[in-house]
């Protein structure tokens, strides 16, 4: 009886904790969505709230999201309701669909999602309870989550083009001569492979979020047996990227080589340089720039997006981890060969990626001191990152083969660091223990 009591007490003091940090984290995490919805309505422009809140009623822009929004929340139900869950989606969008058709409309998809998974979230309020509510409310939060999460970036990118006038492109282009301006390369390259390599790499920059939920469903496939989540998945890293990288960019705003340096950046252009003439060595300063183009660059978050994929598609199956190699690969590829960023912009993402996983990691297992040296040292070599683009690009360009191996190895130190560290928290096997030989007696 007493070890019975013991036992519940204990449960109870440890969910207490957690309670309060998931309490914390959604009203610190509402707070944050208020703020931007007050901070776009300054400049004139719909918040992250009005954005998602439009699209139960009107034409989405953003239907394959919703979509992966639904296919996270119906990880938390069974075969059955998932797919009277499906069918409900699908069967609202093709009414929305013909109605739009018939008044002449834009037609698009996306409504039906949304709705099934508000209706989750209002059936777990009403007709379930305990744990069965919990898990509800878990699911339609999570897809709710990853269609607010990129509602959230876009409302970041308007405001670093409204609140930033001038940008900093000269700088990370003068530093980018260290790695041998892996953007004008590459761009050649995807201008001689057009339109094969251009359609191939455009669908996958694209998509990104639908990789995100085919991976994170891998992940979240047992929920609806098991009955509660996993301790950390791929969504959560996501999220959390998706929400410190953008405040990285109202400190270091750059457009990318497309916009500063070629015609697509119009009046506002320094010269037509992209991806044929590197930016010639010089003193670098501020530039002015429009109004609208957002300053995303630094560091790469599809970098660092791709980069979290890869490594969660490392414990799943042979195609998985094929396709994470693959969408790494091709992230990449499309950030320079489309001139979206600079080679200096991939290596801060990659740190920023490590550095944002490994913590969210320790939040789940508890940090310990492998988890605080590894996330110190990443914050240090981002900064020291940031800084050296910033205040020596022009002795890192005069020295490429100093300054580019140690741009390298900066980066190769982390992610070695980061391979050690998270080695150590895998469960150790325990062997199995040999049964003593039995005495014979005679």
């Amino acid at each position: 009886m007493l070890s019975r009591i013991s036992s519940t007490v204990d449960f109870a003091a440890w969910r207490r904790p957690r309670a309060i940090v998931w309490t914390t984290a959604a009203v610190v995490t509402l707070g944050f969505l208020v703020a931007l919805e007050i901070t776009a309505r300054h400049y004139g422009l719909p918040g992250p709230i009005t954005n998602q809140a439009q699209e139960v009623v009107f034409a989405p822009s953003s239907g394959p999201l919703l979509y992966a929004g639904l296919a996270l929340t119906l990880v938390v139900l069974t075969w059955r309701q998932r797919f009277v869950a499906a069918g409900i989606a699908v069967g609202i969008d093709l009414v929305l669909l013909l109605i739009r058709w018939a008044a002449g409309a834009e037609l698009a998809f996306g409504n039906g999602a949304l709705w099934v998974i508000l209706g989750c979230a209002v059936i777990a309020v009403t007709r379930r309870t305990g744990r069965e509510r919990t898990l509800l409310l878990k699911g339609a939060g999570l897809g709710l989550l990853l269609v607010a999460g990129h509602k959230t970036g876009d409302t970041w990118l308007l405001i670093t083009s409204k609140t930033r006038p001038t940008v900093l492109d000269p700088y990370v282009a003068t530093a980018d001569h260290a790695l041998g301006n892996p953007s004008w390369l590459v761009g050649r390259f995807i201008e001689a492979t057009d339109p094969v390599s251009t359609h191939v790499l455009n669908a996958v920059y694209g998509q990104l979020p639908l990789a995100a939920a085919i991976i994170a469903l891998y992940q979240l496939r047992h929920v609806a047996v098991e009955r509660r989540f996993p301790g950390h998945h791929l969504v959560r890293t996501f999220l959390v990227i998706g929400l410190l990288g953008p405040a990285i960019y109202m400190i270091f705003p750059v457009v990318g080589p497309v916009f500063a340096y070629s015609a697509d950046g119009g009046q506002w252009a320094t010269a037509h340089l992209w991806p044929h003439t590197p930016v010639p060595i010089s003193a670098p300063h501020p530039i002015p720039f429009d109004g609208t183009t957002p300053r995303n660059c630094m560091p790469s978050l599809h970098t660092a997006w791709a980069t979290t994929l890869f490594i969660h598609s490392r414990k799943g199956s042979r195609y998985l981890r094929w396709a994470g190699t693959f969408w790494l690969v091709a992230t990449l590829t499309a950030t320079l060969g489309f001139g979206y960023h600079y080679g200096a912009d991939l290596i801060a993402g990659v740190v920023f990626a490590l550095t944002v996983e490994a913590a969210m990691r320790a939040f789940d297992r508890g940090w310990d001191r492998s988890a605080v040296r590894f996330t110190v040292c990443g914050t240090t070599v981002f900064t020291a990152l940031l800084l050296s683009y910033r205040y020596l690009p022009v002795r890192m360009a005069d020295h490429p083969w100093l300054f580019g191996p140690l741009l390298l190895l900066a980066m190769a130190s982390v992610i070695h660091l980061y391979l050690r560290t998270t080695r150590e928290w895998e469960p150790k096997a325990v062997p199995a223990q040999q049964p003593e030989p039995q005495l014979i007696q005679a």
